[in-house]
C-alpha cells in the first residue's frame, strides 16, 4: 500500500498532465524533474511524452492498461483504450510539465511486469 502511494505521489509530482501541457510553454532539455523516479516508471512518463509530442492518440492509448481511465477537465470520463484514443484525438504537441492545476497519473504493474497508466485525471485551475 505504501509503495503504491509513493508511486502515485512521485508521478503526480513529476507529471502535470495534458491540461497543463496545453497551457504552458514547452520544456527544454535542461529542465530537471522535481523528483527522481525509478527507471521503470520514468519510462512510462517518457513514452507518454513521446506519444503526446507525436500527436498519436492510438500511441497514447497503448500507454494505458486495457481498462485505463481518463478524466479531462470539462469532459466526461472515458474508460478503455478505444475511449482514450477518442479522448486524445485533438491532443498532443509540445509537452511541458509545470506544477500547476490538479492532476493524478496512476500507474499499475500488469502481469508480466510492464508498468502502464491506469488513470489520468486532470483539472486546471482556470475559471469555467
Amino acid at each position: 500500500m505504501i509503495r503504491s502511494a509513493l508511486v502515485l505521489l512521485a508521478c503526480t509530482l513529476t507529471f502535470a498532465g495534458p491540461i497543463a501541457a496545453q497551457a504552458a510553454t514547452p520544456t527544454t532539455a535542461t529542465t530537471v524533474p522535481s523528483v527522481s523516479l525509478p527507471p521503470e516508471l520514468d519510462r512510462v512518463l517518457r513514452a507518454y511524452e513521446r506519444e503526446w509530442g507525436a500527436r498519436s492518440p492510438a500511441g497514447l492509448a497503448q500507454r494505458f492498461t486495457e481498462d485505463g481511465f481518463v478524466l479531462q477537465s470539462g469532459h466526461p470520463p472515458v474508460r478503455g483504450r478505444a475511449g482514450i484514443t477518442r479522448a486524445f484525438e485533438r491532443s498532443g504537441g509540445a509537452l511541458a510539465l509545470p506544477d500547476i492545476g490538479k492532476f493524478i497519473l496512476l500507474v499499475r504493474r500488469e502481469r508480466g511486469g510492464s508498468w502502464r497508466i491506469a488513470a489520468d485525471m486532470d483539472n486546471g485551475n482556470g475559471a469555467r
